[in-house]
């Protein structure tokens, strides 16, 4: 298969991703290149948020939820947008995983502590650990879903996929001021919920 123009990039997603969930399994080598820099991407800003010494690496969080995207029985994908979703949600699943066993393997060592730009990213200050700290905006995140689906899909895309506003308000299909309202009142419900959590000030 010819690779796709960028115009017909989106098109080409979808189509590969409807042939994947029908179970053309050779759908999803061709899905690969097409996916692979927007996950990379993804994979990277999620990653700049880490601790120092935090040791998965971009390639690495890609790889892992390829593997779980691709594992997924007959998933019925919608198009592009619903795969990045899933993926952007892979990946906080991940680091969440990642994050717990870091923590029961380290009971009784020295803390790490979240780097500010990841606290700056809901505008509280960091719990004293970061693994701490990215379980309690996990939790927090499912919550709001429960209640406010449209403000927990903005976070997910601005903190576990890096993406700007305007590429949420792409992948959302709304408008970037709808996206922003939704992240703010959002942000403000999460900063609480972590700051209860971590009993900061």
């Amino acid at each position: 298969m010819a690779a796709p123009t960028p115009s017909q990039e989106p098109h080409a997603i979808t189509a590969l991703l409807r042939q994947a969930a029908s179970g053309h399994r050779g759908a999803l080598d061709e899905l690969l290149p097409l996916v692979y820099d927007q996950l990379s991407g993804m994979a990277h800003a999620r990653l700049l948020h880490e601790s120092p010494g935090h040791t998965l690496e971009t390639a690495g969080l890609v790889h892992e939820a390829w593997l779980r995207l691709i594992n997924q029985h007959r998933a019925e994908w919608q198009d592009r947008r619903h795969f990045f979703a899933v993926a952007s949600e892979a990946m906080r699943r991940i680091l969440v995983d990642h994050a717990r066993k870091r923590r029961s393997a380290k009971r009784g060592g020295p803390a790490m502590h979240l780097p500010l730009d990841a606290a700056d990213a809901l505008g509280t200050a960091p719990l004293a650990d970061a693994d701490d700290t990215l379980i309690a905006l996990d939790s927090a995140l499912s919550r709001l879903a429960t209640f406010n689906a449209a403000g927990a899909d903005v976070v997910q895309y601005r903190f576990f996929a890096g993406l700007t506003m305007p590429e949420v308000a792409e992948q959302m299909g709304i408008s970037e001021r709808t996206a922003r309202r939704s992240w703010s009142a959002a942000r403000a419900w999460l900063r609480r919920e972590v700051v209860r959590a971590g009993g900061a000030p």
